[in-house]
């Protein structure tokens, strides 16, 4: 990230003066005009500097290099502004910011109320008596919604030129930071992802992508007490807050009465010059549905989770013209910075004490209880009454990825200690859904203490399960980490005090000279570490559940690596020996010619390619059904998720692709193309179980069985955890290895939210199938999924390097009659494609009241009654999100207003 020098010197000042200005500007005490129209003449206004009035998008767009000269422009021209740039996207587009205020303002004061430890009350009242608010005005995060980066620019020219009182009033009382795109690249390319088709408002917990990544450490430099999101959503209207439910309940209560009465200011404020008349403002905005604050992944629940902000989506419907798009984020934005102005003194004092209640609560293991904000609502799963007080992450295994899960912690500010003596806990409780007495914790185990000012971010990243209190989801249900990571978790309400250090680095790295290194291929990120090795050209050996490498091979770089990733390098005295491990050569299936910035498309591109660093080559349908070189050439076929059942492979194509693979080669499907795909091929004997009408697993882990006599399997514990989010279910198979399942008797266990998971009983998950001297390894799930399911990775990489002629048996390459038999079933219609239909429950005695209002939407909807509850799917061929659903949130709306309850609503 680059700190402009002028922004980084006056930072330095402030941490040893606190007194110094932050920036220059018009002084706090100088007189301001009642007109709104005055401005600062030397200030080029948008529109003069880019030749066209904002909100002719239609004709004339602002390009990211456009809005990067603008930016520079008014920094040279207002001493009320600095600019930086906080990082590059993946195609390495800079990310420029801009800070705006003219009041006096230590950044570091502003930090110091994050630790009432060190700051009293008394300290904390007379910063908020004399300090600025920080506030974020975030656009584009989706490439394509882009009126909330041309509204930052108008903006940002009224902050840093306009010399009316109301200008006045935020500047003196604020800090302003303007980030106007956060995804440049999908801005370019007028698309929702970034270049790897990752969704970047579901990055911020993980910050797996670059721009995710420089964002957040910007944030922790200039921490805000508000932040705005502004996205774009079909129809006509806008939304801003109140939210849908649910709200995460670790959300402390000051940011949601911030946003709450944020909301009630951009009601009053919404005519603004013109943009929606007094007489249709119903019509013009609504707030209270669609848009939750649950899922740690947005730009509104870290915001308000990790930092204390008000942290808000805004919403304003494409369907209108531009320059009402333009004007109506505007109208918000400033709003927003108005009541925040006026409020200053009152939030921060608030924001003190969210740390200091945060505190408090740690130190009892308090959790913070659930709530519901929509009127009609009420808590229906409320929080357990249980302590926590400690986390300890477990380092018996997978402990490369227990230290990134550490590293990930500090990045928030987490305070993560290394115990140094062995303890026991009394009374732990065991990710999984167990209680033990007396469990043991080693030395090198990792202990997060709740109480410190972020226990609503720990809870809220490593909380066994979210604790919905309304089942109303706009994305997944959890994202506990220890559970994507796969790792050994315990946490108690005791009040323990171990004997431990703080971490103040990442471990890992080589122990000292020697002829050779040693690291077990125990976590996603050993498996990185090796593909890395392999593309230097490291000379890496597998001696059974190790890989060795030569001491020569292990150059100051490469040990910078191996700490990075936090894998231990062990000295060993003999060179190393074994058995070679090859690099895979990875042909990445396109089919017809999917895009290659989809979602499980892009997500290969990324851990394969970008993170493993291996070489990706795209094998179409064509290339398969004649054999081409860009298929035969390679030694592993990776099929992602998708749509089709068959990938359009011919006959011939198939029998080409069995061939291939009983030559040596390995096949991966994912999910549902990768596993029908393979059945289309003859190549698995599993088979899909139709889904019941009412079952639901909304983005949720359950525990699973491992077999251990796959290579696939390497380094994975007997129990273990997999993300499961609405996956085919596929029945065991008769010919292969049945490598992870879901258990079959009283040792199931799921967290977050599902509907009739029983069914999942005894089928596989993960199936390593043989074909003649080689294999395909199918996966029910994704386990590339947003880049942070590890526990999937690692089972990806093992397949990958998964040594020819292993399979469990050697077969001819024709398919065996029970492949043969499973390849003649169709697809269920049921099953749904890569996309999970839209769905709806209510009363059955609300049936026929909900069917003739979804009828004058739809005609193909279909309904399902189990018991007392009826089940309708709304079409989605298209895969859209909720908010981009043609008519999905109106037919919502149009329910409520009926007065007909909705038990839950699933998009």
């Amino acid at each position: 990230m680059r700190i402009p020098k002028r922004l980084a010197a006056v930072m330095a000042v402030a941490l040893t003066a606190g007194l110094t200005p932050l920036l220059g500007g018009t002084p706090a005490d100088a007189a301001c005009s009642t007109d709104p129209a005055a401005h600062l003449s030397t200030v080029p206004s948008p529109e003069t500097f880019l030749g066209f009035p904002l909100g002719l998008g239609q004709q004339r767009v602002v390009t990211n290099g456009e809005i990067s000269d603008y930016l520079s422009a008014v920094d040279r021209a207002s001493d009320r502004v600095v600019t930086g740039t906080m990082g590059t996207s993946v195609l390495g587009r800079p990310l420029p910011y801009a800070v705006v205020s003219n009041k006096p303002g230590a950044l570091n004061d502003l930090r110091s109320l994050r630790d009432p430890r060190e700051t009293s009350a008394g300290q904390a009242r007379r910063i908020a008596a004399k300090r600025p608010a920080v506030v974020w005005i975030a656009g584009n995060v989706h490439g394509g919604e882009k009126s909330g980066a041309d509204a930052s620019l108008k903006t940002l020219y009224e902050l840093a030129a306009g010399l009316s009182c109301a200008v006045k009033q935020r500047n003196d009382n604020l800090i302003t930071v303007i980030l106007p795109t956060q995804n440049p690249d999908g801005r370019d390319a007028s698309r929702r992802q970034n270049e790897y088709g990752f969704d970047l408002n579901r990055d911020w917990f993980a910050r797996t992508q670059p721009e995710t990544d420089s964002k957040l450490e910007l944030l922790r430099k200039l921490p805000p007490q508000v932040f705005v999101d502004a996205h774009e959503m079909g129809g006509q209207q806008y939304f801003f807050p109140p939210n849908a439910d649910p709200i995460h309940h670790e959300i402390a209560d000051e940011p949601v009465d911030w946003i709450n009465r944020i909301g009630a200011a951009n009601k009053a404020g919404f005519g603004y010059n013109g943009a929606c008349t007094d007489t249709v403002t119903t019509e013009c905005y609504f707030n209270y549905d669609v848009y939750d604050l649950f899922y740690m992944g947005y730009g509104d629940t870290v915001p308000a989770t990790g930092f204390g902000a008000a942290g808000m989506t805004y919403e304003k419907g494409s369907a209108s013209a531009v320059q009402d798009r333009v004007q109506q984020q505007f109208n918000t934005q400033w709003a927003t910075l108005g009541w925040a102005a006026a409020n200053k003194r009152e939030v921060l004092t608030g924001y003190y004490k969210i740390w200091a209640d945060a505190l408090a609560e740690g130190r009892a293991g308090a959790l913070e209880p659930n709530e519901v904000v929509q009127p009609t609502n009420e808590v229906q799963f409320p929080v357990p009454d249980i302590k926590v007080r400690s986390y300890f992450l477990l380092p018996d295994r997978q402990l490369a990825d227990v230290r990134q899960l550490v590293e990930r912690l500090r990045r928030m500010d987490v305070e993560v200690y290394e115990v140094t003596k062995p303890l026991k806990v009394r009374n732990a409780r065991i990710f999984g859904g167990r209680t033990a007495s007396n469990v043991p914790v080693p030395a090198g185990a990792y202990w997060i203490p709740m109480d410190q000012p972020q226990k609503h971010w720990i809870q809220a990243t490593l909380g066994e399960d979210p604790y919905v209190p309304f089942p109303y989801f706009y994305d997944v249900s959890s994202w506990s980490n220890p559970l994507l990571m796969g790792i050994d978790t315990i946490y108690t309400g005791d009040v323990v005090r171990p004997r431990a250090e703080l971490v103040r680095r990442l471990s890992g790295g080589r122990t000292g000279p020697a002829p050779s290194y040693t690291y077990p291929l125990d976590s996603a990120a050993a498996a990185q570490l090796t593909f890395r090795l392999l593309g230097l050209g490291v000379a890496a050996v597998r001696d059974g559940d190790l890989v060795r490498v030569p001491g020569a091979g292990v150059t100051p770089a490469v040990d910078r690596l191996a700490r990075s990733l936090g894998v231990t390098l062990t000295a060993g005295r003999r060179p190393a020996a074994g058995a070679p491990i090859a690099r895979p050569d990875v042909g990445l299936f396109r089919g017809t010619g999917i895009s290659t910035t989809s979602g499980s498309y892009g997500e290969a591109r990324y851990v394969l390619g970008e993170r493993w660093g291996l070489n990706l080559t795209p094998v179409t349908t064509a290339d398969i059904n004649d054999n081409t070189a860009a298929f035969t050439g390679r030694t592993v076929l990776l099929v992602p998720d998708g749509s089709s059942a068959t990938g359009g492979l011919t006959a011939a194509g198939q029998a080409n692709l069995r061939n291939w693979i009983a030559q040596g080669h390995t096949y991966i499907g994912l999910r549902n193309e990768g596993t029908r795909l393979a059945r289309a091929a003859g190549l698995t004997s599993t088979t899909e179980k139709p889904k019941p009408d009412d079952y639901l697993v909304i983005g949720s882990h359950l525990r699973v069985d491992v077999d251990g006599s796959s290579p696939v399997a390497l380094g994975r514990p007997a129990e273990d955890f997999q993300f499961n989010n609405d996956d085919p279910i596929l029945n065991p198979t008769t010919t292969g290895v049945n490598v992870v399942t879901y258990p079959a008797g009283d040792t199931f266990w799921h967290n977050g939210y599902t509907v009739q998971a029983d069914i999942l009983k005894g089928t596989s998950v993960v199936v390593d199938e043989p074909t003649g001297a080689g294999h395909a390894v199918l996966f029910a799930f994704n386990p590339l999924f947003r880049a942070y399911t590890e526990s999937g990775q690692q089972l990806v990489a093992n397949a990958l390097l998964h040594p020819a002629g292993t399979a469990a048996s050697l077969r001819a390459p024709g398919p065996a009659p029970a492949r043969a038999a499973a390849a003649a079933q169709p697809v269920p219609a049921n099953l749904g494609g890569e996309w999970r239909p839209d769905r709806i429950q209510v009363a059955t005695a609300d049936l026929t009241r909900t069917r003739s209002l979804v009828s004058r939407y739809t005609d193909t909807a279909t309904v399902a009654v189990v018991g007392d509850s009826a089940y309708l799917t709304i079409p989605n061929p298209d895969g859209l999100k909720f908010d981009e659903h043609p008519y999905l949130r109106d037919l919502v709306a149009d329910l409520r207003t009926a007065g007909i309850p909705l038990r839950s609503v699933v998009g």
